[in-house]
């Protein structure tokens, strides 16, 4: 099983592994740091090379994660692939260095960060529990368990979200025992129950709980949360920021009606809106 080293340190952009398992044009590594679609963020890109020859290099076009983590690879333009009687992926016991695309994975740790903000928002002052959501690298959408919200709710809703950006919260990673996650956390948050019976131990991600970086409390006036209580708090294996001040500003692009009482909230940052 390769060990998912994203989840201890979602900033490293450069590491080292060993192939595994070469499969036509996939391979499974002993270690990686780069992030598999799920959760609705998707898969990293970036390149593979062999750690003493780095002109043997594939581009890594896609991460999948099943029994365990494969990625997909195709032959980097740069650099000289050779067939061999291994075949053109690096065979097993390859030792190879991993680079992860800075630009997509800053992307997506800024949309996921603020899809967490948006998802405590909306529970917090709306009653509205997210039910689904999906980022890309220049915009992205939630789902919510929600009437409909007026033109007069999404410019609150940006208001706030931008808020609680300049506040500049920490966001904080640990892990949890479930057993004592769902004894001691809110559910109607963190949605353990969602989680598949298998996985025992949680990340969870935190945002807020000390004192804001930036421009103050953003939690607002009518809150019953200190800055001892986390603003959000989600059991999520997915790649996010360091503090909520890195998100940049955010733009309400629009909503749709998603079914009965389903909306669906669209935003961007404002560089891509």
């Amino acid at each position: 099983m390769t060990e998912q080293l994203y989840l201890a340190d979602d900033s490293v952009r450069r590491f080292k592994a060993t192939v595994e398992r070469a499969l036509d044009d996939r391979v499974v590594l002993d270690r990686t740091h780069f992030y598999p679609t799920g959760g609705g963020q998707p898969h990293d890109t970036g390149i593979l090379y062999v750690a003493d020859d780095p002109d043997r290099r594939w581009r890594v076009v896609d991460v999948e994660k099943s029994d365990t983590i494969y990625h997909t690879l195709t032959p980097d333009e740069d650099g000289a692939v050779d067939g061999d009687d291994s075949g053109w992926t690096p065979p097993e016991g390859t030792r190879v260095v991993g680079e992860i695309d800075p630009d997509r994975r800053d992307a997506h740790a800024r949309y996921h960060t603020a899809q967490h903000l948006l998802s405590a928002l909306l529970l917090r002052e709306f009653d509205a529990p997210t039910t689904g959501n999906q980022l890309y690298a220049d915009h992205a959408h939630l789902d919510a368990a929600y009437d409909r919200f007026d033109d007069a709710d999404l410019d609150r809703i940006e208001t706030r979200l931008n808020e609680l950006v300049a506040a500049d919260y920490p966001v904080e990673r640990y892990t949890m025992d479930r057993t004592t996650a769902e004894a001691t956390l809110d559910t109607d948050r963190t949605r353990i129950d969602l989680l598949p019976d298998s996985i025992t131990e949680l990340r969870i991600v935190e945002i807020g709980g000390d004192e804001p970086h930036g421009d103050g409390d953003a939690y607002g006036d009518d809150e019953p949360y200190g800055d001892d209580e986390p603003y959000d708090r989600t059991a999520c294996a997915g790649t996010h920021v360091r503090s909520t001040g890195e998100i940049g500003e955010l733009v309400v692009t629009g909503r749709e009606t998603k079914g009965s009482d389903e909306e669906r909230v669209r935003f961007a940052l404002a560089a891509h809106a």
